[in-house]
């Protein structure tokens, strides 16, 4: 699913696409890990993406999250740290 070299990322979508991203960030919530990735598009705009992060025997792993509802507390939580980062910068 996954290749993985200098905070490069190629994940593949629902339909078979690869896409690369770079690795931005890992964090935990809830127990569980989630990487930040940034996914970069022809148009050189930046999209976030998050997943699942574990790793297994030394390899990275990143998992679509299934569940709606862990995605929105997981996205809720970015959001916050995001908005406290701002606020500390002003």
């Amino acid at each position: 699913m996954t290749e993985e070299e200098n905070n490069l990322i190629e994940i593949t979508d629902d339909e078979g696409n690869t896409i690369k991203c770079e690795l931005y960030d890992i964090i935990e919530f809830d127990g569980s890990q989630y990487a930040i990735l940034l996914e970069e598009d022809a148009s050189d705009n930046s999209e976030m993406t998050v997943m699942k992060y574990t790793e297994e025997d030394g390899e990275s792993i990143f998992e679509t999250i299934e569940d709606d509802d862990e995605f929105e507390r997981v996205s809720n939580y970015i959001e916050n740290l995001e908005d406290e980062y701002e606020e500390d910068e002003e």
